[in-house]
């Protein structure tokens, strides 16, 4: 690497830089790292901000293979929690889905901060360059051979020239917004609603997650750990956060869960509390000339069928295998990068509709749609088939 003369940490050239500092940023620049190709990551927020986000922790079985890959499934395997199936409720009554035995996979429960603190500290052990606090990123000739990203950090502009710039700076991010918009098409569904979340110091209701379909609205529990719980109900996207006190949120999550959970469930003081919208999202292509998309700067989907993390890595997984292929002979392998991963997202995305749609509660919904989701449940309640069709798209397909 050719350093910067304003700044000796910051190179001025580099093999791929990575826009995008969360955990599929941090995902690639390990794998990069460990192929030997040299990458430079940029992130606007500080390292404490990142990895102090709240977020998903439902990791498919393939997920767990590529963080063991990396280098980083050591305490993965160590604290991780293994669910071989979930529960499913309607009308106050409950099965369970028996993923190992359906589709021979489980899921591993093993918070997103949990995965990205591992990311980080591999990345500090490899003494790859990272940068926080960027700002006025701008990605340049990313329609050429020779792209280039420039930003300012410290209140100094840096320019570093580049071969590929990997966008995973999720979707609110510049990376999919430096593509034009002729060439791209996107698509979109915004839900009605959202799910409010409690994060608390108590032990889960049950050792394994419980989706309940109530006409009051939708509810979820789970947990990140065996004393720390994550619950959920869905809530109007008008609601506000100071209009839930702790006890309200109890006491309606009693509601929607079925009566055997209600009375496992203990309660306590919230350590983290948010509303966040739900929508499906997909922009086609994930890559235009030099940029490629990967995780939430092309595809967002509803947390209902975990897959939003779960996606983002496999995306990581296709392009990491694209670019190394790129550098050791093959620079058509970079075509194929884009389609191999939509064609995935499609996937997760049709699955993450099913069960938002069959487990929630629309604002026009009628007497009769209640009942036809109920029946939908009950269906799947009696059906092997379609239990195994759920636990294989729930567990992941094959990447």
């Amino acid at each position: 690497m050719t350093a910067n003369t304003s700044n000796p940490g910051i190179p001025r050239r580099t093999q791929v830089v990575i826009v995008g500092g969360g955990p599929a940023g941090l995902l690639l620049g390990q794998l990069l790292h460990r192929s030997g190709i040299e990458a430079v990551l940029l992130e606007r927020r500080s390292r404490a901000y990142v990895l102090g986000r709240i977020r998903a922790g439902v990791l498919e079985s393939g997920s767990v293979s590529i963080l063991r890959e990396a280098g980083v499934g050591d305490r993965l395997d160590q604290e991780g929690i293994p669910h071989d199936g979930c529960f499913l409720s309607f009308a106050n009554k409950g099965f369970r889905v028996d993923f190992a035995g359906l589709a021979g996979r489980s899921v591993t429960v093993y918070g997103q901060t949990e995965i990205t603190a591992d990311l980080y500290a591999a990345r500090s052990r490899s003494g790859a360059t990272t940068v926080h606090g960027v700002e006025d990123v701008t990605l340049g000739d990313i329609d050429t051979a020779s792209p280039h990203v420039s930003f300012v950090t410290e209140s100094r502009e840096h320019r570093i020239d580049c071969d590929i710039v990997a966008g995973c700076d999720g979707f609110h991010g510049v990376s999919r917004k430096s593509i034009p918009l002729d060439s791209m098409t996107q698509f979109e569904r915004v839900y009605p609603f959202g799910w409010l979340g409690v994060l608390s110091e108590t032990p889960p209701v049950s050792d394994e997650l419980v989706y309940a379909n109530h006409e009051r609205g939708f509810a979820l529990c789970s947990m990140r750990n065996p004393q720390l719980s994550r619950y959920y109900i869905q809530v109007g996207l008008a609601e506000r956060l100071e209009d839930w006190p702790d006890a309200r949120f109890w006491d309606e999550l009693r509601r929607r869960i079925p009566a055997a959970a209600a009375a496992e469930l203990v309660t306590g003081d919230s350590i983290e509390k948010s509303i966040a919208p739900l929508r499906s999202f997909v922009a086609e292509p994930m890559s235009w000339g030099r940029l490629f998309l990967a995780g939430d700067a092309a595809h967002i989907v509803p947390p209902t069928g975990a897959k939003g993390l779960n996606l983002a890595i496999a995306d990581v997984r296709y392009l990491h295998e694209a670019i190394v292929g790129f550098f050791t002979g093959d620079p058509t392998v970079l075509d194929t990068y884009s389609d191999t991963a939509l064609s995935r997202v499609w996937n997760a995305v049709r699955f993450s509709w099913w069960m938002t749609n069959t487990l929630h509660r629309y604002p026009d919904q009628t007497e009769f749609d209640q009942r036809m989701q109920e029946t939908e449940l009950a269906y799947l309640s009696g059906s092997t088939s379609a239990q195994r069709v759920l636990a294989e798209n729930y567990t992941g397909l094959p990447l």
